[in-house]
Protein backbone atom coordinates (compact mmCIF):
# COMPACT_ATOMS: atom_id res chain seq x y z
CA UNK A 1 0.00 0.00 0.00
CA UNK A 2 1.00 3.51 -0.03
CA UNK A 3 2.31 5.51 2.13
CA UNK A 4 1.78 9.47 3.22
CA UNK A 5 5.76 9.44 2.95
CA UNK A 6 5.99 8.16 -0.07
CA UNK A 7 3.61 10.08 -1.36
CA UNK A 8 5.19 13.60 -0.14
CA UNK A 9 8.49 12.23 -1.38
CA UNK A 10 7.07 11.72 -4.89
CA UNK A 11 5.54 15.37 -4.62
CA UNK A 12 8.78 17.05 -3.48
CA UNK A 13 10.55 15.22 -6.39
CA UNK A 14 8.41 17.50 -8.64
CA UNK A 15 10.07 20.07 -7.04
CA UNK A 16 6.73 21.42 -4.75
CA UNK A 17 7.47 22.42 -1.19
CA UNK A 18 6.11 25.09 1.06
CA UNK A 19 6.16 28.12 -1.45
CA UNK A 20 4.40 26.46 -3.82
CA UNK A 21 1.12 27.13 -5.15
CA UNK A 22 -0.76 24.64 -6.30
CA UNK A 23 -4.36 23.72 -8.07
CA UNK A 24 -4.59 19.83 -7.68
CA UNK A 25 -6.96 17.39 -9.57
CA UNK A 26 -7.00 14.26 -8.19
CA UNK A 27 -8.44 10.78 -8.65
CA UNK A 28 -7.30 7.59 -6.65
CA UNK A 29 -9.10 4.55 -8.80
CA UNK A 30 -5.71 4.83 -10.92
CA UNK A 31 -3.37 4.31 -7.86
CA UNK A 32 -2.89 1.18 -5.61
CA UNK A 33 -4.09 1.82 -2.33
CA UNK A 34 -3.54 4.27 -0.32
CA UNK A 35 -3.05 3.93 3.64
CA UNK A 36 -5.65 6.20 5.19
CA UNK A 37 -7.11 6.73 1.63
CA UNK A 38 -8.20 10.17 0.18
CA UNK A 39 -7.17 11.82 3.80
CA UNK A 40 -3.65 10.39 3.67
CA UNK A 41 -3.18 11.71 0.32
CA UNK A 42 -4.73 15.26 1.10
CA UNK A 43 -2.17 15.57 3.77
CA UNK A 44 0.27 14.99 1.65
CA UNK A 45 -0.68 17.55 -0.76
CA UNK A 46 -1.47 19.94 2.09
CA UNK A 47 2.54 19.33 3.49
CA UNK A 48 4.37 20.24 0.23
CA UNK A 49 2.38 23.33 -0.49
CA UNK A 50 1.65 26.77 0.28
CA UNK A 51 -1.71 28.12 -0.90
CA UNK A 52 -3.37 24.96 -2.19
CA UNK A 53 -6.76 25.21 -4.22
CA UNK A 54 -9.14 22.67 -6.04
CA UNK A 55 -12.09 23.32 -8.20
CA UNK A 56 -15.34 22.23 -6.76
CA UNK A 57 -17.94 23.08 -9.47
CA UNK A 58 -21.44 22.49 -8.83
CA UNK A 59 -23.55 22.22 -12.28
CA UNK A 60 -26.27 20.76 -10.53
CA UNK A 61 -27.12 24.11 -9.68
CA UNK A 62 -27.65 25.39 -13.20
CA UNK A 63 -30.95 26.47 -14.61
CA UNK A 64 -32.10 25.88 -18.09
CA UNK A 65 -34.54 29.24 -19.34
CA UNK A 66 -36.96 28.55 -21.57
CA UNK A 67 -35.36 31.18 -24.12
CA UNK A 68 -32.16 32.86 -24.07
CA UNK A 69 -29.41 33.32 -26.68
CA UNK A 70 -29.08 31.27 -29.80
CA UNK A 71 -25.31 28.88 -30.31
CA UNK A 72 -25.16 28.87 -26.50
CA UNK A 73 -24.43 25.07 -26.18
CA UNK A 74 -27.47 24.39 -24.05
CA UNK A 75 -31.28 23.09 -24.63
CA UNK A 76 -33.21 25.77 -23.08
CA UNK A 77 -36.62 24.58 -21.18
CA UNK A 78 -35.14 21.43 -19.87
CA UNK A 79 -36.47 20.01 -16.74
CA UNK A 80 -35.50 21.87 -13.86
CA UNK A 81 -36.90 19.97 -11.07
CA UNK A 82 -33.34 18.35 -9.95
CA UNK A 83 -31.77 21.91 -9.73
CA UNK A 84 -30.06 22.81 -6.16
CA UNK A 85 -29.60 25.76 -5.12
CA UNK A 86 -25.80 27.21 -4.76
CA UNK A 87 -24.65 27.61 -0.76
CA UNK A 88 -21.17 27.57 0.75
CA UNK A 89 -21.53 24.18 2.06
CA UNK A 90 -23.22 22.97 -1.08
CA UNK A 91 -21.16 19.48 -2.23
CA UNK A 92 -18.95 20.13 -5.13
CA UNK A 93 -20.22 17.43 -8.12
CA UNK A 94 -19.33 13.97 -7.14
CA UNK A 95 -17.31 14.32 -10.79
CA UNK A 96 -14.94 16.50 -9.11
CA UNK A 97 -13.46 13.57 -6.28
CA UNK A 98 -13.92 12.76 -2.58
CA UNK A 99 -10.51 15.02 -2.69
CA UNK A 100 -12.47 18.48 -2.90
CA UNK A 101 -14.79 17.48 -0.42
CA UNK A 102 -12.68 16.11 2.31
CA UNK A 103 -10.85 20.27 1.45
CA UNK A 104 -14.14 21.69 1.81
CA UNK A 105 -15.06 20.34 5.14
CA UNK A 106 -11.75 21.22 6.59
CA UNK A 107 -12.14 23.89 9.18
CA UNK A 108 -9.37 26.08 7.90
CA UNK A 109 -10.99 26.21 4.30
CA UNK A 110 -12.83 28.17 2.41
CA UNK A 111 -14.70 28.88 -0.72
CA UNK A 112 -15.16 31.15 -3.58
CA UNK A 113 -19.00 32.29 -4.29
CA UNK A 114 -19.26 31.35 -7.98
CA UNK A 115 -22.67 29.92 -7.95
CA UNK A 116 -21.35 27.04 -10.46
CA UNK A 117 -17.45 26.89 -10.63
CA UNK A 118 -16.42 27.85 -7.27
CA UNK A 119 -13.01 26.68 -6.01
CA UNK A 120 -12.05 25.74 -2.27
CA UNK A 121 -8.78 26.36 -0.68
CA UNK A 122 -6.25 26.81 2.21
CA UNK A 123 -4.14 30.02 2.64
CA UNK A 124 -5.57 30.90 -0.40
CA UNK A 125 -7.82 33.83 0.27
CA UNK A 126 -6.22 36.00 -2.51
CA UNK A 127 -7.11 33.36 -5.34
CA UNK A 128 -10.44 32.55 -4.22
CA UNK A 129 -11.17 36.09 -4.32
CA UNK A 130 -9.78 36.66 -7.73
CA UNK A 131 -13.17 35.07 -8.94
CA UNK A 132 -16.11 36.56 -9.60
CA UNK A 133 -19.32 36.17 -11.68
CA UNK A 134 -17.88 37.65 -14.41
CA UNK A 135 -14.85 35.77 -14.30
CA UNK A 136 -14.63 32.64 -13.34
CA UNK A 137 -11.50 31.99 -14.00
CA UNK A 138 -10.03 34.48 -11.97
CA UNK A 139 -8.29 32.35 -9.77
CA UNK A 140 -6.19 30.27 -12.57
CA UNK A 141 -5.32 33.66 -13.96
CA UNK A 142 -4.01 34.82 -10.67
CA UNK A 143 -2.33 31.37 -9.72
CA UNK A 144 -0.25 32.07 -13.77
CA UNK A 145 0.81 35.21 -12.43
CA UNK A 146 2.33 33.92 -9.46
CA UNK A 147 4.33 31.16 -10.80
CA UNK A 148 1.17 28.39 -9.65
CA UNK A 149 1.54 24.53 -10.50
CA UNK A 150 -1.22 22.65 -11.78
CA UNK A 151 -0.94 18.75 -10.49
CA UNK A 152 -2.89 16.13 -11.84
CA UNK A 153 -2.46 12.82 -9.50
CA UNK A 154 -4.25 9.85 -11.52
CA UNK A 155 -6.21 12.27 -13.86
CA UNK A 156 -5.21 13.68 -17.12
CA UNK A 157 -6.34 17.06 -19.28
CA UNK A 158 -9.81 16.62 -19.52
CA UNK A 159 -9.98 17.34 -15.44
CA UNK A 160 -7.48 20.55 -15.66
CA UNK A 161 -9.75 23.06 -15.60
CA UNK A 162 -6.69 25.78 -16.09
CA UNK A 163 -6.93 24.58 -19.71
CA UNK A 164 -10.10 27.00 -19.78
CA UNK A 165 -8.46 30.02 -18.85
CA UNK A 166 -6.01 29.39 -22.23
CA UNK A 167 -9.01 29.22 -24.13
CA UNK A 168 -10.57 32.27 -22.92
CA UNK A 169 -7.09 34.09 -23.47
CA UNK A 170 -6.93 32.80 -26.79
CA UNK A 171 -10.11 33.76 -27.60
CA UNK A 172 -12.72 31.12 -27.44
CA UNK A 173 -16.45 31.23 -27.83
CA UNK A 174 -17.42 31.25 -23.53
CA UNK A 175 -21.15 30.84 -22.74
CA UNK A 176 -24.17 32.09 -21.08
CA UNK A 177 -25.14 30.45 -17.84
CA UNK A 178 -27.85 30.46 -15.13
CA UNK A 179 -27.75 29.47 -11.71
CA UNK A 180 -29.84 28.75 -8.80
CA UNK A 181 -28.88 30.77 -5.61
CA UNK A 182 -31.55 31.54 -2.16
CA UNK A 183 -31.92 34.76 -3.55
CA UNK A 184 -32.38 33.52 -7.01
CA UNK A 185 -31.63 32.98 -10.34
CA UNK A 186 -28.39 34.47 -11.40
CA UNK A 187 -26.65 34.60 -14.39
CA UNK A 188 -23.13 33.95 -14.85
CA UNK A 189 -21.64 35.17 -18.04
CA UNK A 190 -18.18 33.59 -19.27
CA UNK A 191 -19.10 29.91 -18.68
CA UNK A 192 -16.08 27.82 -19.79
CA UNK A 193 -17.00 25.01 -22.90
CA UNK A 194 -16.19 21.05 -22.80
CA UNK A 195 -13.04 19.52 -21.47
CA UNK A 196 -13.34 15.92 -22.88
CA UNK A 197 -11.07 16.70 -25.37
CA UNK A 198 -8.31 18.49 -23.33
CA UNK A 199 -6.06 15.68 -23.15
CA UNK A 200 -4.99 16.35 -27.29
CA UNK A 201 -2.87 18.74 -25.48
CA UNK A 202 -0.12 16.32 -23.96
CA UNK A 203 2.24 16.44 -26.75
CA UNK A 204 2.55 20.06 -26.49
CA UNK A 205 3.76 20.34 -23.20
CA UNK A 206 5.93 17.57 -22.95
CA UNK A 207 9.07 20.06 -22.13
CA UNK A 208 7.07 21.40 -19.13
CA UNK A 209 5.49 18.47 -17.42
CA UNK A 210 7.22 16.99 -14.51
CA UNK A 211 6.38 13.06 -13.79
CA UNK A 212 6.90 11.22 -10.98
CA UNK A 213 5.26 7.64 -11.58
CA UNK A 214 3.98 5.79 -8.18
CA UNK A 215 1.02 3.18 -7.14
CA UNK A 216 0.74 2.46 -10.66
CA UNK A 217 -0.16 5.63 -11.49
CA UNK A 218 1.62 9.19 -12.71
CA UNK A 219 1.54 12.54 -10.41
CA UNK A 220 2.46 15.66 -12.89
CA UNK A 221 3.04 19.08 -12.02
CA UNK A 222 2.86 21.60 -14.98
CA UNK A 223 3.31 25.36 -14.05
CA UNK A 224 0.41 27.32 -15.07
CA UNK A 225 2.04 30.19 -16.68
CA UNK A 226 3.50 27.33 -19.41
CA UNK A 227 0.55 25.15 -19.89
CA UNK A 228 -1.37 28.71 -20.40
CA UNK A 229 1.03 29.96 -23.25
CA UNK A 230 1.14 27.02 -25.04
CA UNK A 231 -1.99 25.84 -25.07
CA UNK A 232 -3.35 29.11 -25.98
CA UNK A 233 -0.44 29.36 -28.69
CA UNK A 234 -1.74 26.30 -30.28
CA UNK A 235 -5.59 27.08 -30.32
CA UNK A 236 -4.09 30.48 -32.13
CA UNK A 237 -2.83 28.19 -34.53
CA UNK A 238 -5.64 25.97 -34.58
CA UNK A 239 -9.19 27.14 -33.31
CA UNK A 240 -10.67 23.84 -33.06
CA UNK A 241 -8.04 22.24 -30.99
CA UNK A 242 -9.09 20.30 -28.20
CA UNK A 243 -12.86 20.09 -29.31
CA UNK A 244 -14.33 17.00 -28.55
CA UNK A 245 -15.88 14.60 -31.30
CA UNK A 246 -19.17 13.47 -29.61
CA UNK A 247 -21.45 14.21 -32.02
CA UNK A 248 -24.34 15.10 -28.71
CA UNK A 249 -21.71 17.70 -27.48
CA UNK A 250 -23.71 21.10 -27.66
CA UNK A 251 -20.91 23.19 -26.45
CA UNK A 252 -18.01 21.98 -29.23
CA UNK A 253 -21.02 22.08 -31.49
CA UNK A 254 -21.46 25.69 -31.32
CA UNK A 255 -17.88 26.65 -30.36
CA UNK A 256 -17.18 25.24 -34.39
CA UNK A 257 -20.44 27.42 -35.80
CA UNK A 258 -18.47 30.30 -34.14
CA UNK A 259 -15.69 29.47 -35.61
CA UNK A 260 -17.71 28.60 -39.15
CA UNK A 261 -19.47 32.20 -39.26
CA UNK A 262 -16.23 34.11 -38.59
CA UNK A 263 -14.43 32.56 -41.00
Amino acid sequence: MLTYRELVTALRSLGLDRESRVLAHASLSSFEPVTGGEETVLGALLAVSGPLLMPAFTLRTMVAPPLGPADNGMTYGADNRGVEPFGPETAADAAMGELVEMLRRRPEARRSMHPIYSFVGVLADEYLEAQSLLDPLGPIARLAEDDGDVVLLGVDHRADVSLHYAERIAGRKTFLRWALTPQGVVTCPNSPGCSDGFQAVEPHLRGVVRRADIGGSVIEAIPVRDLVHFASAWLRQDPQAMLCDRPDCERCRDVRRSLASAA
